[in-house]
């Protein structure tokens, strides 16, 4: 059945293309996050691994959400490690590093997913797509606080 929202088809494509890139975005920084809860050790141990985990909790929720708003728009969901990896602009990171370098870590990760939230408030806008600009800018709001709090951390 075709789609009638309002949205021209070339723009909704381009609109749930980056919302596969916040996707991917936000799954593997939610992965590096559980990771890092796992795997922090240090005299930070307990902050650390209790701010982790609110961290990934709320980007377990937060990766739904998006996915939901690409199928709204009439496009698959990406949805596997292999299309995650190949579209997040977030590196993996082997190994265990130190505590106060998971934080730096996580700071450019939050980074990283509010430039890309940024650049969707643009092509949402511009595709007369509200629901998914304010969306974007919900998650910008997020990670720009939570990148702030890490970044607290180190000074």
């Amino acid at each position: 059945m075709d789609l009638n929202i309002g949205i021209s088809e070339n723009d909704r494509k381009a609109v749930a293309a980056e919302l596969s890139q916040l996707l991917a975005d936000t799954y593997t920084l939610y992965l590096k996050s559980h990771n890092y809860h796992w795997n922090v050790t240090g005299p930070m141990f307990q902050t650390l691994h209790l701010m982790f985990e609110e961290h990934y909790t709320e980007m377990w929720a937060a990766v739904d959400i998006v996915a939901e708003r690409i199928r709204s728009l009439g496009e698959p969901s990406p949805g596997t490690y292999a299309e995650f990896s190949e579209m997040s602009t977030i590196a993996e990171r082997v190994g265990v590093p130190e505590a106060l370098e998971m934080v730096r870590d996580l700071v450019d990760g939050h980074e990283a997913v509010i430039r890309t939230a940024r650049a969707l408030v643009t092509t949402a806008e511009s595709a007369g797509d509200p629901a998914t600009a304010d969306l974007a800018t919900q998650r910008i709001e997020i990670h720009e606080k939570t990148a702030w709090m890490l970044r607290s951390l180190l000074q």
